[in-house]
């Protein structure tokens, strides 16, 4: 038997007895087939890694230090993007343009991201992915990482309303009544089913929620703890049946069950799965049997099992002679922060330095964002250009790679233009079906003219073309250094030009030299910040 084969199979096991165990799971849960499949409605499969780097792909990146035979083999039947990019920099932020196809510096949230304890940030009436398939009679499950908000009680009734920001970090959530569940979840958003954890893998609360409730209350207090340059994890409670080396297995089991339940018990209705991962965002906390497996350590081999999470789908497909008749799309909610970049030359080289977790990497000669300038969090390419690879069989050819220029923000409006209904007035605004994108590698147009993204600390940039202005901030407004840069003290431009046509590491800023092109993509931004954008 083959490893992914293998893989399947223990996950889907994981999967039976942990709904057993947990009061019945995603497997015992049955849906009525509201209309039946036809070849407008392919079922839907999103699997979102978190935190996953363009360079660790060995599909991406022939450098790479891991192998990711299942991400690659997704590339091989299918469609493989080179200038995808995600809307943040960071976790939140993406995810809710993701599913609502609109910007998420439209919302509440202008820079950072939520967490575990946040109220709900996308608004209730707001069409999403799973709301509008819902209403095309797909049938839609959420299974993962949620990190969007949820509307907690605190344990003296009244109702969480504060976001980490007005509280000045992340909360340990004492004051929580997890006996009441929670509400505005993915369940309020057009999502039948549900199972995940609220927020990432280092943050409270550390339990598994099912639908609108906990399925175990977590009573065990975990101190906060720093191992660098693996494992970083908050302080909060943990429920007894909740290990962060169970977590990525116990995820897939469910994600599992819920495609073995469909085919045994709707076959003829299509399906959406979001299965966003919480890896190999921190801490990495890699199984036994995936150590050693790469050539880049322990954040290498987390790789290896997110990777193999990827082949544990793919197999249950071909199991359930499903693969025909399902889109797959696999990509990450941001650049990677395992990555390193020698910086032979640019114009703040002498602020430059390699750090931390970037060091770290250096040590093993892997980098995770390939040639790219920056990590997650930071408005260089490190940050937001992520792995976007996309199998239809029958539609995207296989093998194939595209240049254009895709944002994740554009699922709704594509997925309204492969099921042939129209958005309802004012839904998806930011979003632009990459239908003929799909289908040919030269569309007769680009998809996109433009695309806008922010980093962590709310840095705009925006990208028409081979040029990329980042207005009026030096720096990486990230993680990575130099994050901010006065041009009153260090001298040079007040902003950021770069060609990637010509100088795709973003060493050379033409910022002074182009003004025309300077005012040109500084207009644009504005015009798009100003636009109304409907419900």
């Amino acid at each position: 038997m083959n490893s992914a084969r293998l893989v399947a199979k223990q996950l889907f096991l994981v999967g039976f007895l942990s709904g057993a165990i947990g009061g019945g799971g995603l497997l015992a849960q049955t849906a009525a087939a509201d209309s039946p499949r036809s070849s407008s409605r392919p079922n839907l499969i999103f699997i979102l890694a978190d935190d996953l780097g363009y360079g660790d792909l060995a599909c991406n990146n022939p450098d790479s230090k891991i192998p990711t035979p299942h991400a690659d083999r997704l590339a091989a039947e299918g469609m493989r993007f080179t200038d995808a990019h995600s809307p943040s920099a960071v976790c939140t932020p993406t995810r809710y343009s993701l599913l609502t196809g609109r910007y998420h510096w439209r919302s509440r949230l202008k820079q950072g991201v939520l967490d575990g304890f946040s109220p709900p940030l996308i608004e209730a009436d707001r069409v999403t992915v799973a709301s509008f398939l819902q209403q095309q009679g797909y049938a839609t499950a959420c299974v993962g990482k949620w990190h969007l908000g949820l509307q907690w009680t605190r344990t003296d009734g009244s109702l969480e309303s504060a976001d980490r920001a007005e509280q000045g970090g992340v909360r340990p959530g004492y004051d929580i009544d997890y006996t009441k569940g929670f509400r505005g979840g993915p369940l309020a958003l057009g999502f039948d089913r549900y199972f995940g954890i609220s927020a990432s893998l280092n943050m409270p609360p550390f339990c598994y929620l099912e639908n609108e409730e906990v399925v175990h209350p977590p009573t065990m207090r975990q101190e906060r703890l720093r191992e660098a340059p693996f494992v970083a994890t908050d302080e909060g409670l943990r429920s007894p049946d909740f290990t962060n080396y169970g977590v990525l297995p116990r995820l897939a089991g469910e994600a599992l069950s819920f495609l073995e339940n469909h085919a045994a018990t709707a076959p003829e209705q299509p399906f959406f799965l979001y299965f966003p991962l919480p890896s190999p965002h921190l801490p990495v906390m890699t199984n036994q049997e995936y150590i050693g497996k790469s050539e880049a350590g322990l954040y290498g081999d987390f790789v290896v099992e997110t990777d193999a999470m990827v082949g544990a789908v793919l197999e249950t497909l071909d199991r359930l002679e499903l693969a025909e008749d399902t889109i797959v799309i696999f990509s990450s909610d941001n650049g990677g922060l395992f990555h390193w970049w020698e910086a032979k030359e640019s114009d703040d080289l002498a602020h430059y330095k390699v750090a931390g977790r970037g060091a770290a990497m250096r040590e093993y000669g892997h980098q995770g964002n390939a040639w790219m300038r920056g990590t997650k969090a930071d408005i260089w390419e490190g940050g937001h250009r992520v792995p976007f690879l996309v199998r239809w069989p029958g539609h995207t050819p296989a093998g194939s790679v595209s240049d254009e220029l895709v944002d994740l923000t554009d699922l709704l409006a594509t997925m309204a233009d492969i099921t042939g209904e129209e958005l309802p007035a004012g839904a998806g605004p930011d979003s632009v079906s990459l239908l003929p994108a799909l289908l040919s590698t030269k569309p007769e147009k680009a998809v996109r003219d433009h695309t806008v993204h922010l980093s962590f600390r709310g840095v705009f940039a925006i990208r028409q073309g081979p040029w990329k202005l980042i207005p009026g901030h030096r720096g990486s407004g990230g993680f990575s250094a130099p994050r901010d840069l006065d041009p009153a003290k260090v001298g040079g431009p007040a902003g950021q030009l770069y060609h990637l046509g010509e100088d795709r590491a973003e060493t050379k800023n033409r910022y002074d030299d182009e003004p025309e092109v300077v005012a040109r993509l500084s207009k644009l931004l504005e015009s798009i910040r100003r636009e109304p954008d409907g419900l």
